[in-house]
């Protein structure tokens, strides 16, 4: 059994994205509920968070666009660029919490405290760019930590493994010509039309060609063609790379029930995933992955789709 961390603060929820959005509150407050309700919780090391340095954010987002983010919560605006973008006078230091959350579950695999992490935090953060929020997306958790993780552990190669239904826009832009960080993303396209990047041919530009792969999926395939292509994508991308440490943005919006998508993945074909997840962990890592979740929206389905993920994270049975 490996020690998993949790990171988990009730502060997530004062992020209020108003009636009906689906990145709401509740996301991870059934998660958290779930976990209880089913005592796995107390096999986890539960995590609370801590305010990021803005430093580390300002190694992935412009210090301009950073300041507009807080003045547009600080003005109570309830829209931040695009109607998708929901906010409130809370966001702001909401997101910098979910920020910190993450950066704190790697301090802890770093310090020996736990071998990896699951991070129910938000907002999520896999389509923010370098000046511009996009869907649901404000600070880009994700590749926040691949800086941090290098810049103050000396870690070379980072792996950031998105298995999102939608592609993360936002993490491919900020390592496009980065070789020192392998990202990887199997997503629907087209999928709803967004964000309507993702193909095979972005494969990263100059020093950073050849360390971007895309695994596009036509709406209505699921667990075959999830399979089929994270063997002949991913795994030989991770053994040519040979990551030191891997993040997951894992969503969890390409099951079947879930509206957010038109793919048809089933809770074996999220197993086969997380199972995957862990063996490249194993093989190349020594086991050091965080998890970091950014979509899924079925709030029946969701919390059952953590559970079997940190189950997996965690070598419990089921």
């Amino acid at each position: 059994m490996n020690r998993t961390g949790l990171v988990y603060d009730e502060r997530f929820l004062l992020h209020d994205t108003g009636l009906y959005h689906p990145e709401c509150a509740d996301r991870i407050r059934v998660i958290y509920k779930h976990l209880v309700e089913t005592g796995i919780i107390e096999k986890l090391v539960v995590i609370g968070a801590e305010k990021a340095n803005q430093r580390w954010i300002e190694q992935v987002h412009n210090i301009h666009y950073i300041m507009k983010f807080e003045e547009s919560c600080m003005y109570g605006l309830t829209e931040f660029d695009h109607p998708d973008n929901a906010i409130c006078r809370d966001t702001y230091e909401t997101a910098f919490l979910a920020v910190g959350g993450v950066l704190k579950a790697v301090d802890r695999i770093m310090d020996g405290t736990i071998d990896n992490a699951f991070c129910a935090v938000r907002p999520p953060g896999h389509h923010a760019e370098l000046d511009k929020p996009m869907g649901f997306c404000y600070f880009n958790n994700v590749a926040i930590a691949a800086r941090y993780v290098q810049q103050e552990y000396g870690i070379e190669r980072v792996a950031v493994i998105d298995f999102d239904v939608h592609h993360g826009n936002g993490t491919q832009h900020t390592f496009d010509s980065d070789p020192s960080v392998l990202y990887y993303s199997i997503h629907e396209h087209p999928s709803f039309a967004y964000p309507g990047t993702g193909r095979e041919f972005e494969t990263g530009t100059g020093k950073g060609k050849g360390f971007t792969v895309n695994s596009p999926v036509l709406p209505g395939r699921g667990d075959n063609d999830y399979c089929k292509l994270l063997t002949q994508d991913l795994v030989p991308a991770m053994k040519k790379f040979n990551p030191e440490f891997i993040l997951i943005s894992a969503g969890f919006d390409a099951h079947e029930t879930d509206l957010m998508s038109g793919t048809m993945l089933t809770a074996d074909g999220y197993d086969f995933i997380s199972n995957l997840m862990m063996n490249l962990a194993n093989r190349f890592t020594d086991g050091k992955v965080v998890s970091v979740l950014e979509g899924g929206y079925n709030l029946e389905v969701l919390p059952v789709l953590v559970e079997n993920h940190i189950r997996t994270l965690a070598g419990l049975r089921r």
